[in-house]
């Protein structure tokens, strides 16, 4: 924590639907002070400047131009590469939002950016830092369960039609277009905090998006369902990961090792923690199975008001840390970049009959120049001959229907419809 006398780090966030959270949350009580803002949508900037007394800006050029030493990236999924190459160039410490990079090109770029700035770069992936991972972690790290064979990453966050729609203003709006493997960081970044191994290999399953579903046929999404990620980790462990959109929302991890299983428990209190050990494995007078409410290891209070069952508070946390003592995260930009294209090569993958891809290990510097020019994209905006569409079933296109109920929506939370 901040001691009395340090300087402030002065922060400029970008993307106020998600960078009000950091804007008005753990920042203050670190040392962080908020200098600026910088969203597109200029009436709720403008709102939002006012009422916080910093300066706002529409234009991310002039921004950059504040007198800040930091800048947090909260705008769309598949723009924070570029946006974060800028500010480091600019001479800023840059915390970015999932997912790192849009495309594999963007990564390499990225990477360079960071090594070149000398500046510190986190990925703010939250979901490691909640209670039961952070246990894990530490449970892991004294050799609990032994080396790491077999884990699993859940993100299952299934939503309204009308939730669909409020969080996604737009039908260029990212959330209705990226791939359902894109969205796999909130599922691996755990498994890679708590074990520390990488990802080397990759095949991805696609669900398809169905008719059936009377929520999604109400929205604007051209892209499927869910998707589910094998990987072989560096230690040549398994993991499969299940995310986004099917019903019976959870979140959870469960890891298996040579000498015990840790998991979170997958309903009830999902913060409890359930630990075994085989009476073969155990010491003796320790419990075979133990079933507990963690507390996290430092700032447990704060972190407990902390949105994203406390991975709110941690990002910052460990961001300012990181710049003080002018040092990488471990949720440095080669993990962030890893996780990321993790998502990417699974959507190779379940296009080519769900086929093995590797993952290319960027902290390689020869192996960054075969992904140099790498922007095959499903983007809209981006999009060219060769590259794939949103979903593995095609172009897929909203009924005029599903449009009407997506702008309705979009006009009552104060969006100009397209």
């Amino acid at each position: 924590m901040r001691r009395s006398g340090r300087k402030k780090i002065r922060v400029g966030v970008v993307g106020l639907r998600r960078g009000l959270s950091f804007a008005q949350g753990a920042g203050p009580g670190l040392g962080m002070e908020l200098v600026a803002l910088c969203d597109t949508w200029a009436e709720r900037l403008e709102s939002a400047g006012r009422r916080l007394k910093v300066e706002t800006y529409t234009d991310f050029d002039r921004f950059l131009e504040h007198d800040m030493d930091a800048v947090i990236l909260a705008n769309f999924f598949h723009q924070h590469a570029p946006f974060a190459v800028k500010a480091l160039r600019a001479g800023f410490h840059v915390m970015s939002e999932t997912s790192a990079c849009a495309t594999l090109g963007e990564g390499v770029e990225l990477i360079e950016a960071v090594e070149k700035s000398g500046k510190t770069y986190m990925f703010a992936e939250n979901y490691p830092y909640m209670v039961f991972n952070q246990e894990m972690r530490r449970l892991y790290q004294l050799g609990r369960i032994g080396e790491f064979q077999y884990g699993e990453g859940e993100y299952v966050h299934p939503m309204s039609a009308k939730e669909i729609n409020a969080l996604s203003p737009g039908e260029r709006h990212w959330r209705n277009w990226i791939p359902a493997t894109y969205y796999c960081t909130h599922a691996l970044a755990p498994v890679m905090y708590i074990t520390g191994t990488w990802p080397v290999k990759v095949n991805g399953f696609v669900i398809p998006c169905s008719d059936d579903d009377p929520q999604r046929s109400q929205t604007a999404r051209r892209n499927d369902t869910a998707s589910m990620i094998a990987l072989r980790m560096d230690n040549d462990a398994v993991v499969k990961l299940l995310q986004v959109s099917l019903r019976g929302e959870g979140i959870w991890v469960r890891l298996h090792g040579t000498q015990g299983l840790m998991e979170n428990q997958r309903g009830g209190d999902q913060t409890m923690l359930r630990v075994r050990r085989e009476r073969f494995d155990k010491k003796r007078g320790e419990p075979v199975e133990q079933l507990y409410r963690p507390d996290f290891p430092e700032c447990h209070e704060k972190a407990m008001k902390a949105g994203h069952g406390g991975g709110d508070f941690f990002t910052p946390y460990h961001f300012s840390e990181a710049i003080r003592a002018g040092e990488q995260p471990f949720l440095d930009v080669y993990r962030g970049v890893a996780m990321s294209i993790v998502g990417i090569l699974a959507y190779r993958s379940a296009l080519n009959d769900s086929n093995t891809v590797e993952v290319p290990d960027f902290r390689k510097k020869e192996t960054r120049t075969m992904y140099r020019n790498d922007h095959w994209t499903p983007d809209p905006a981006r999009r060219k001959a060769g590259d794939p569409w949103p979903s593995i079933t095609g172009n897929v296109r909203p009924s005029a229907q599903a449009l009407a109920e997506a702008r309705k929506v979009w006009r009552e939370i104060g969006y100009q419809v397209e």
